[in-house]
């Protein structure tokens, strides 16, 4: 099997919101671990917290997410950006309305960018920075997404 990279996004207690947001935007099988299932909390208010999210989409996308148990300290506000690229413009944009839609925020409209493609930029209600790009035959060598 090969080595991947997959985001894993922290929550203080709405990972279980957020991961469902996530998988009616993509789709995709999700499966939610609680820590009460596992014994992992002394806190019993913390039971039905998620310990451990994973959405694999048909596409094969994997994106996890979990709570953060008030044992560890939640530090919101982690700088990075989550980038979605290929050549299907209507699933992209399909992908990049739903994210900046109910409560998420435009920072740049899907538009043609300066290096061919065409490119947007949102961030979601969950407060997750997402890059959104359209590759073209002329602008894929040279886009800062790959």
């Amino acid at each position: 099997m090969p080595t991947t990279l997959n985001p894993y996004l922290s929550f203080r207690d709405n990972a279980r919101e957020a991961m469902n947001f996530y998988q009616s935007v993509f789709g995709g099988e999700l499966t939610l671990s609680t820590f009460g299932e596992f014994q992992a909390s002394d806190d019993p208010a913390e039971s039905e917290k998620i310990m451990h999210g994973m959405l694999t989409t048909s596409k094969g996308m994997v994106l996890m997410g979990a709570d953060t148990p008030n044992s560890m300290g939640y530090t919101p506000g982690a700088s990075i950006s989550i980038s979605l690229s290929g050549d299907d413009e209507a699933e992209l944009r399909g992908y990049y309305e739903k994210l900046s839609g109910d409560g998420g925020t435009v920072t740049v409209p899907m538009e043609q960018s300066p290096w061919g493609d065409i490119f947007g930029m949102c961030t979601d209600r969950f407060g997750v920075a997402w890059l959104v790009n359209v590759n073209s035959a002329q602008g894929a060598a040279g886009t800062p997404q790959g």
